[in-house]
């Protein structure tokens, strides 16, 4: 799992997210001035709209932090039975002294540190999914001919960002949770 402090912080990810938005906003500004209108310009809703739109309704948005909180929280729950069994948690994020092989957190905390997770990780593909949609509006504007291929570019780009992601933030925790399932089943303490 990517530790908080690998993740981009809520700060940097607002910084990166306006400093794009200021530089994509005033090239398409400029472009739109310089460009006369037809009748397929006047149909394209506005660049904010449009891009707010995209994110909002586009599921690359969402699934990596739904992904990395249910694989999350299936760890942490199938590691109760072990809790109250005197083991230890080795991940140092539950811990109560913040070391790993420690006594773990309540249960109510470590849900509340999951949730908090999920937050920071929608925030993460929220800032990928922006930048992209202010990406190829800005390209279709400037490339009327290609907006295809520019929107079939951009969901690849996303698709690919969201499926790393996924990976990445959920892969160990199904691994550790059907390793628990499995052990507290021999050893007899499952739930």
């Amino acid at each position: 799992m990517l530790t908080q402090r690998q993740l981009c912080t809520s700060r940097v990810n607002r910084r990166v997210l306006f400093g794009v938005f200021a530089v994509t906003l005033m090239l398409s500004t400029g472009h739109a001035v310089a460009q006369t209108t037809n009748d397929n310009d006047q149909k394209r809703p506005s660049f904010l709209l449009d891009v707010t739109k995209r994110v909002i309704l586009d599921p690359t948005t969402y699934a990596p932090a739904i992904i990395a909180y249910d694989a999350t929280m299936r760890d942490w729950k199938s590691s109760q039975p072990f809790f109250n069994n005197g083991y230890l948690e080795h991940n140092w994020r539950f811990t109560m002294s913040g070391r790993a092989d420690d006594f773990p957190v309540d249960y109510g905390v470590g849900r509340r540190r999951i949730l908090s997770d999920a937050l920071a990780n929608l925030e993460m593909s929220a800032v990928n999914n922006v930048t992209d949609s202010m990406f190829e509006h800005v390209l279709g504007d400037r490339y009327p001919n290609h907006r295809k291929l520019i929107r079939a570019l951009g969901w690849v780009e996303k698709s690919a960002f969201a499926s790393y992601m996924s990976y990445r933030l959920s892969a160990s925790h199904y691994r550790q949770w059907q390793q628990n399932e499995q052990m507290a089943r021999q050893m007899g303490i499952l739930r």
